[in-house]
């Protein structure tokens, strides 16, 4: 009989220090840090990105990940992968994404196309945590090209 396996809940804790106008730093225990401002029309002075940029910056991030990772497994030849994660907000508040799309370009050695397309999916399907939350609110999509 195959005991199940218990996962443990995942902890994460970051600083986030006011440090004038609109302006904070994040901070973690590692040492790394990230400015985020509001533009100068929101009365920052855009000397960083803003939290709602962020949230974009991790989905990029967080799926980035996912199909390098997986092209390493499927044996692929990546050698430069670039994404563009566009969003767009809904006009009431607290102005949440509605719709997300991803774009990724890829470049490398006979990449397969259906490799791409099922590492692209298994991220947005099941491994990419943050596009599983970003779709709570938003329609998720994506595009691909290969270079």
């Amino acid at each position: 009989m195959k005991r199940a396996v218990e996962e443990k809940p995942s902890f994460a804790a970051v600083k986030v220090k006011w440090i004038d106008g609109m302006r904070f730093v994040a901070s973690d225990d590692r040492g790394h840090s990230i400015v985020m401002d509001d533009s100068k029309e929101h009365g920052g002075e855009g000397s960083g990105f803003s939290p709602m940029q962020l949230l974009l910056v991790a989905l990029g991030g967080c799926t980035g990940m996912d199909v390098v990772s997986m092209s390493r497994k499927q044996r692929q030849k990546l050698t430069d992968l670039e994404i563009l994660v566009s969003g767009e907000r809904v006009a009431d508040f607290p102005r949440v994404y509605g719709k997300v799309h991803v774009d990724y370009r890829l470049r490398g050695d006979s990449l397969r196309e259906k490799a791409v397309q099922k590492a692209i999916q298994l991220s947005e399907d099941k491994y990419c945590s943050v596009g599983a939350t970003i779709k709570k609110t938003a329609k998720l999509s994506h595009s691909y090209r290969l270079q």
